[in-house]
């Protein structure tokens, strides 16, 4: 039962999202109660907290924060990572995305597909770079991370 069953995004720090953002957002967070990966690890000498878990996802204090809990509301452990590492994925990822939504209205599908590559390759860097910074905190799979980094970029501002 190391798993999300809830997961909550605070988006009352950023302004209100592309109506194709906001879709793949809903899209993300059906896919991760549907299927994923979130194990805690034990530390200190204490086993690993059991599942299944809930997830609030916010930015506080220029943050990014990784709020769990148990499926009754007991804390489980609260993650606080730096947004510095994340700042140019999550903007390369938001033009690529923009490209592809217009490329979508206009372009053949072979011009599509090219681009569809390249913003899937830079959502995997992405997972990567969540899944380094987690490393000794939660233990996710990569089709997890994938799915969580869609709904950091829907946390993380945008300059």
């Amino acid at each position: 039962m190391s798993r999300l069953t809830r997961i909550e995004i605070d988006d009352s720090a950023i302004p209100p999202t592309t109506a194709e953002m906001e879709q793949e957002r809903k899209v993300a967070i059906f896919d991760l109660i549907e299927d994923n990966s979130f194990v805690i690890p034990g530390r200190d000498g204490q086993p690993a907290p059991e599942g299944p878990f809930a997830l609030d996802l916010a930015i506080r204090e220029g943050r990014l924060v990784f709020d769990v809990t148990t499926d009754d509301a007991t804390k489980v452990a609260e993650f606080h990572l730096s947004l510095g590492p994340f700042r140019q994925v999550v903007k390369d990822y938001f033009q690529i995305c923009q490209s592809y939504f217009e490329a979508v209205k206009r372009l053949p599908p072979a011009q599509i597909e090219a681009i569809d590559m390249a913003r899937r390759g830079i959502h995997n860097e992405g997972a990567r770079t969540l899944q380094e910074r987690l490393e000794g905190k939660v233990e996710l799979d990569i089709d997890t991370s994938r799915r969580l980094f869609t709904l950091i970029c829907a946390v993380i501002p945008q300059s």
